[in-house]
């Protein structure tokens, strides 16, 4: 549930969901232009996509063309960037919900504390 919450509270925030519009901007261009200059089907240039900008690369697909190799190296100066940013934003925003979900829980302990003390006094 909290982790529901914290994906729409996410989605609300403007600045957060113009992140997640233009990581998907430049996941879509990979997806399209490894698909057109390798001839991959969408899935594979979509994973490809995502395997370079994480920095994962597996080496299973490798671009075959000179097109694609030179695409390759500015998708990767350009994309890599902004993968990393939302990835951080992301882990940013989860930690700072789980320190608030958190700081919520102590602060209504206390309150049920000092209740049950004024009770026994």
């Amino acid at each position: 549930m909290f982790f529901i919450k914290t994906i729409f509270l996410f989605l609300q925030d403007e600045e957060y969901r113009d992140l997640l519009i233009t990581t998907a901007i430049i996941l879509i261009i990979g997806t399209l232009t490894y698909h057109y200059l390798e001839g991959w089907g969408y899935i594979d240039s979509l994973y490809f996509s995502m395997v370079t900008l994480t920095t994962i690369g597996y080496g299973d697909f490798t671009p075959q063309t000179d097109e694609g190799k030179l695409f390759t190296v500015f998708y990767i100066i350009v994309g890599i960037g902004v993968i990393l940013s939302f990835i951080n934003t992301i882990q940013r925003h989860y930690a700072k919900m789980k320190y608030e979900n958190k700081r919520e829980f102590v602060t209504s302990r206390k309150a049920e504390n000092s209740k049950h003390k004024k009770r026994e006094n």
